[in-house]
């Protein structure tokens, strides 16, 4: 792997790792699955982040199609993902983001109905294959030349929906040892990388619409 893919895929991962926030994720995942099976949740950590990873994929390949039978362009997308991405990083920052997901594992685990399929909603959508994970799919592969670029990006987003299988796997002794305060430091740290990288986009996108013909 030459210089410029290795640092789109060090871009692509960290942008994406940062999104899908699997540290994050996880203890509201042991949270939801509280009190179930091991079998059970292995079963939705695969399912889950197996539907993520279509969610993302599909979005990756067809979100330029999508775009442009609605008459936008790349550039109004990509100012437009960066606002998203801003608005998200200051969601994380400020600790909603998190609050928001603790609501909904409550009110699964409140559920007496038995235990329900968690896989689709809310673990793949929105938890793991969120807007702003989207919204960075497409951008990342709408810049992308080549099928090579492409390639790259599809293997950052595998590495990281990896990453996040593996987390989910030991999501009960990572809640047991570091508990949801680690969760929320890690989230808001990744909340002000988050920042620079939407303020990049827009900037990307402001200046190929002003100052490229």
């Amino acid at each position: 792997m030459d210089t410029a893919m290795l640092d789109l895929f060090l871009t692509a991962f960290v942008t994406l790792f940062v999104l899908i926030d699997a540290l994050g994720v996880a203890p509201i995942f042991a949270t939801m699955t509280a009190g179930q099976p091991a079998a059970y949740r292995r079963k939705m950590a695969i399912k889950g982040t197996m539907f993520a990873s279509l969610l993302l994929l599909s979005f990756a390949f067809g979100g330029e199609w999508l775009l442009s039978r609605m008459g936008v362009s790349l550039d109004a997308f990509r100012i437009a993902g960066g606002l998203m991405l801003l608005l998200m990083s200051l969601e994380m920052l400020f600790g909603k983001r998190q609050a928001r997901r603790e609501s909904r594992a409550e009110a699964i685990s409140e559920d007496e109905d038995g235990p329900e399929d968690i896989s689709v909603f809310p673990l793949a959508i929105p938890l793991l294959g969120g807007p702003g994970a989207i919204a960075a799919m497409m951008i990342f592969m709408s810049q992308a030349n080549d099928w090579t670029a492409k390639g790259v990006i599809v293997g950052a987003m595998t590495a990281n929906m990896l990453i996040a299988l593996g987390l989910l796997l030991i999501a009960p002794w990572l809640l047991q040892k570091l508990g949801h305060s680690f969760g929320a430091l890690i989230t808001r740290v990744f909340g002000v990388l988050l920042a620079a990288l939407s303020m990049q986009l827009i900037l990307d996108g402001l200046h190929n619409v002003f100052f490229v013909s």
